[in-house]
């Protein structure tokens, strides 16, 4: 017992600590993060049970891709990361900023599951929530499962007026369904690596100032054409 409590309490606080750590990651750490967040991307496109229809990125405002991981034997920890893009006055994807997912909850959990997932922000207000540092995804903003292709042709309207739409890999595809996913946070520290500059994350993504690198451009390319 006091082993799995100890588990449990180093989980925490691992992920408590998570972004502390990342002044001492490398660079192509990080790049490795953008790079895991388009292959998610890819392969919910490439899957017809999750792939996002077309209706629904021609409402896309913003993006996020997070990857996560969950596990608890008392406690329950998801601790994990992602990018967050937003679509700019002028049609243009942003850059993709590095942010951190996480989230602490207590129950009797046992095992663990790593956890994909996509958000579709329809608005441009959300995105901006993340200036003040976090916010909790289906708290702060009202988020819903993202419709099937099926789903998004037969009737659109009842999840289009939610700034959040989810597809996940754990939670299913369930239109319309609420969806409570954790907080997300900006990580600034990552970014500066990343991107060799002392923006922060409303420069990086409003503005113009820093050139996409090499690594980050596939990623660039791909939202583009899905969401021109």
């Amino acid at each position: 017992m006091k082993k799995l409590l100890l588990f449990s309490l180093i989980a925490i606080f691992g992920a408590a600590h998570a972004r502390a750590g990342d002044a001492h990651t490398s660079r192509s750490e990080l790049v490795v993060r953008v790079e895991t967040c388009e292959s998610i991307l890819r392969e919910f496109m490439a899957t017809p049970s999750t792939s996002i229809p077309p209706s629904v990125w021609q409402q896309a405002r913003g993006l996020m891709i997070l990857s996560q991981f969950k596990a608890g034997f008392i406690f329950g920890v998801k601790g994990g990361f992602g990018v967050l893009m937003v679509k700019k006055p002028d049609g243009h994807w942003s850059l993709p900023v590095l942010i951190d997912a996480s989230e602490a909850s207590l129950g009797l959990q046992v095992g663990a599951k790593d956890v994909d997932s996509v958000f579709i922000i329809t608005d441009d207000a959300t995105p901006r929530l993340l200036f003040t540092n976090r916010f909790n995804i289906g708290v702060d903003a009202k988020a819903v499962a993202g419709p099937s292709s099926a789903e998004a042709e037969s009737d659109a309207t009842k999840t289009f007026i939610a700034p959040v739409l989810v597809y996940s890999k754990s939670v299913g595809l369930f239109a319309g369904a609420t969806i409570k996913a954790g907080h997300v946070e900006r990580n600034d520290t990552a970014n500066f690596i990343l991107y060799n500059t002392s923006y922060t994350m409303p420069e990086l993504l409003y503005s113009d100032w820093v050139t996409p690198p090499s690594e980050v451009q596939p990623l660039m390319s791909y939202v583009q054409q899905l969401a021109p």
